[in-house]
């Protein structure tokens, strides 16, 4: 801004110059401000959580899982029938569907602050088919998060898989016979499998349900070669657990930091070379020669170092090195970039832990 102001009070004093001459000279003194700026900085891509879709509350850290879509005894005979009409494999869903609870414990396998607990018995009785179950009984849910040590408890209610060709095939054969006395001979040649599953989950403390979400998967399967195959649904009902895990998970999008390019002082040259490893991702390095020149006091460069340091940490996924780089960079220089960066550290390590 002063030189900006210095350019002003040189027009107005040389009035006597030309207004082509003055224009010319305003222009070349802003482009060269701008080329000093621009090399002067530079920036990084990288990846910044945003907030979960499902936000538990901080005292809850254990979770324990069950698989509650299995066919009670007295309903099997109706369950055999509605494989039949479905074109389900019967059974099938019963042996896949335990797959959705692996895929809970693997979603949150590396999560900060939830843990999955397995209860002694993990399947429970339920309709076996779409119809979601009544709620499961809260003395029952106590129990289990007794046994476990669990906060809350997390239920597979739904794990069913229908195909779209009998029901298709059955009003082809009706329309063929309405319209020329014959059933239809084509068979058809693919289907489309539909698998629906639901969840619930529990808590035992305020007798509530906190989140229950429903989800539809859908794959293609050569009816000619074969019936649904095992290993299609067991890997459906392993992503079904671990998209449901990631509800309670931050998400990452592409962010931009910027970073400075260029040192001061005599410090000017170990700068630029950090700031080359840093073009060839080579972090730790360029985080050991900023630190030296960090922890110069005397440094003019020191206030940017460490603030390079501290987008070198994100970078490499340190997020509280991040943080603690930053907040020097502020305290002890004064750096303004670091002040404002510092609290955006805040929010991520809120996000992520």
């Amino acid at each position: 801004m002063a030189i900006f102001l210095a350019c002003l009070l040189f027009l107005a004093h040389y009035q006597n110059l030309t207004i082509m001459k003055n224009l010319n000279f305003f222009i070349l003194t802003i482009i060269a401000i701008s080329l000093v700026s621009c090399a002067s900085s530079g920036y990084v891509n990288l990846n910044y959580p945003q907030e979960p879709a499902m936000l538990l509350p901080e005292d809850i850290n254990n979770i324990a899982v069950v698989n509650r879509s299995l066919t009670k005894e007295e309903d099997k005979p109706n369950k055999t029938l509605e494989s039949i009409a479905t074109g389900e494999v019967a059974g099938s869903d019963k042996w896949a569907s335990d797959d959705a609870l692996k895929g809970i414990f693997d979603g949150l396998r590396n999560s900060h602050h939830l843990t999955v607990k397995m209860p002694s018995t993990t399947r429970l009785e339920g309709t076996g088919t779409r119809v979601t179950p009544e709620l499961l009984d809260w003395g029952q849910v106590r129990a289990i998060c007794d046994e476990t040590g669990a906060d809350v408890l997390l239920v597979l209610e739904n794990f069913d898989s229908n195909t779209d060709f009998t029901i298709n095939s059955a009003v082809e054969q009706i329309a063929s016979v309405i319209r020329t006395g014959q059933p239809s001979g084509r068979i058809p040649r693919r289907a489309r499998v539909n698998i629906k599953s639901y969840w619930r989950l529990y808590d035992p403390v305020t007798n509530t349900i906190i989140d229950q979400f429903q989800q539809n998967y859908y794959t293609e399967i050569d009816v000619l070669s074969s019936a649904i195959p095992f290993s299609s649904l067991s890997e459906v009902a392993y992503s079904s657990g671990m998209d449901y895990a990631s509800r309670f998970l931050p998400s990452y999008y592409r962010v931009r930091r910027d970073m400075y390019k260029k040192g001061k002082g005599r410090d000017k040259n170990a700068f630029d070379a950090g700031w080359r490893r840093t073009e060839v991702a080579n972090w730790d390095d360029a985080i050991a020669i900023w630190t030296d020149i960090a922890n110069d006091r005397s440094s003019k460069s020191a206030g940017r170092a460490a603030y390079n340091i501290a987008v070198a940490h994100e970078v490499l996924g340190d997020t509280d090195m991040a943080l603690q780089w930053a907040r020097k960079s502020y305290e002890d220089y004064g750096d303004k970039m670091a002040r404002d960066y510092a609290k955006v550290l805040l929010n991520r390590q809120r996000l992520e832990y």
